[in-house]
């Protein structure tokens, strides 16, 4: 178990190593910045540079930064050294793994290159949009809410609803439940819009204070209180950024998606042994690229936004 560590680790350092620049070595048009020598090996500034681009460092912080950079690639070329000695760069499960991760880095390399074709966002369209949804910026409310899941099979939900409706408290609810031997889970929680899934956030917006809704899912259902709310707006200037840049990556994505489903059209793949269809023939067929689920989709989508509106907002 050690051993396999050790190679996961070391395996990690080779690909990571990999993927730098080649040790800052010098060329025939001018020599490279080096900010460190290890044996025979250097390390460049730029190779300091992409690890704090991958950071977010605050200028105060840079000096710090830029000199941790450094010793972290440091011990890593010290590693990487000592594991080319041993020679586990030829190791097959090594050999794979720096194989997986340049396959990784070309397709995210390519993806990106798509992505950089996407059409700008208008003032306009952020306009629009800031319009469209007041639940998440002129309307914005914090909500204060109390949810009760109920445990429940499909022929108990009609009477636990028609007990929902006549309760005038959850409370009231709880009792019956407890009378019922019927399991539940009480929980409450303060959230903002943002942090609210997309899906749901309409309806929630649309409540009153005490007001409460009822929900089915997979093992029962849901009592959702409204116990308070406030509204705190999100000016648009303040919201254009965030929207901005949802809305560019939401560009980018679909324009990637494209670009993959016209690949795979043009695409000949024929599946081998076990994984052959038993129905298909001999011949190589076209695969069509599977058909993203829109709720799925919408649900990625809105967590991005919200997750930047979160961000935008601290």
């Amino acid at each position: 178990m050690a051993f396999t560590s050790a190679r996961q680790l070391t395996a990690f350092v080779l690909v990571a190593a990999s993927l730098v620049a080649c040790s800052g070595k010098t060329d025939s048009k001018g020599a490279t910045q080096v900010a460190a020598k290890v044996n025979d090996a250097e390390i460049s500034v730029h190779q300091i540079n992409q690890v704090l681009q991958q950071s977010k460092v605050t200028p105060e912080q840079a000096p710090a930064a830029r000199q941790q950079a450094l010793t972290r690639l440091v011990d890593q070329e010290i590693v990487v050294q000592r594991a080319m000695q041993q020679k586990l760069d030829r190791d097959p499960a090594v050999m794979m793994q720096i194989e997986a991760a340049k396959r990784e880095i070309l397709q995210r390399a390519y993806a990106e290159q798509v992505g950089a074709g996407a059409a700008k966002v208008s003032e306009a369209e952020i306009k629009d949009y800031y319009t469209k949804h007041p639940e998440l910026f002129s309307e914005r409310r914090v909500f204060s809410y109390r949810v009760l899941a109920i445990q429940a099979d499909k022929a108990q939900l009609p009477v636990i609803q028609e007990e929902l409706a006549k309760a005038k408290s959850l409370d009231e609810v709880i009792v019956w439940l407890k009378a019922q031997n019927i399991r539940y889970a009480v929980d409450g929680a303060t959230r903002a819009a943002e942090q609210i899934p997309m899906q749901f956030l309409p309806r929630l917006h649309q409540m009153k204070d005490g007001q409460v809704i009822v929900a089915t899912n997979a093992s029962g259902l849901e009592a959702i209180q409204l116990l308070q709310s406030k509204t705190e707006p999100v000016a648009e200037d303040r919201a254009k950024q965030v929207i901005e840049a949802f809305l560019t990556n939401q560009r980018k994505t679909e324009l990637i998606q494209k670009e993959l489903t016209d690949l795979r059209a043009k695409a000949k793949v024929e599946y081998m042994g076990d994984f052959k269809p038993a129905a298909a023939q001999s011949a190589p067929v076209a695969v069509p690229a599977p058909a993203a689920k829109p709720a799925a989709a919408a649900s990625a989508a809105a967590t991005e936004l919200n997750e930047g509106i979160a961000a935008g907002l601290k």
